[in-house]
């Protein structure tokens, strides 16, 4: 038995979602324009001007997305952007940071990683458990002997663990 799908034609540039005044007002975006505004004294009214502003200020925008997410780095950066061209640009050249601090800075009940077997099945990870679960499986590599520029491997699938696994070795 063949069952056919039909599918409705919606012309080119139809809107299909518009966002709820209460949604954008909350969105991540409109944070980062508020604190534009505030801190560096930049009034962006649009994604559009956004994005222009990234495009023209290309040192300036990236260096503002470091201050407002507070990445945090062992050592500072020397200089934002090493050169335009492409392939080869380096960025925040000299900073030395640790991904795995920046992931688990939050250990609270919220859920960070969502994730469905092949039985569909979803689970849910909080900030707090995928913490104290990297939390030991570092104390275990540790205990295993393993220290700072040793290289640790394993193949793995597309799991929670792996995620943990990557930033215990981190």
């Amino acid at each position: 038995m063949t069952s056919e799908r039909k599918s409705e034609h919606i012309p080119e540039g139809t809107e299909l979602w518009t966002p709820s005044q209460e949604r954008k007002a909350q969105a991540n975006i409109t944070r980062y324009l508020e604190w534009l505004k505030e801190s560096k004294g930049l009034t962006l009214e649009s994604y559009q001007d956004l994005w222009q502003w990234s495009v023209n200020d290309l040192e300036d925008f990236w260096v503002s997305i470091w201050d407002y997410f507070e990445v945090r780095a062992h050592q500072p950066y020397r200089e934002v952007l090493s050169g335009h061209g492409m392939p080869g640009a380096r960025w925040f050249t000299g900073a030395h940071l640790n991904y795995a601090e920046h992931a688990l800075g939050r250990r609270d009940q919220h859920p960070a990683i969502l994730s469905a077997g092949e039985d569909q099945q979803l689970s849910t990870l909080t900030y707090g458990e995928l913490y104290r679960q990297t939390a030991s499986v570092a104390a275990g590599l540790r205990e295993l002997g393993v220290r700072k520029g040793d290289r640790v491997a394993a193949v793995l699938p597309n799991i929670p663990e792996a995620i943990v696994a990557f930033l215990a070795t981190a």
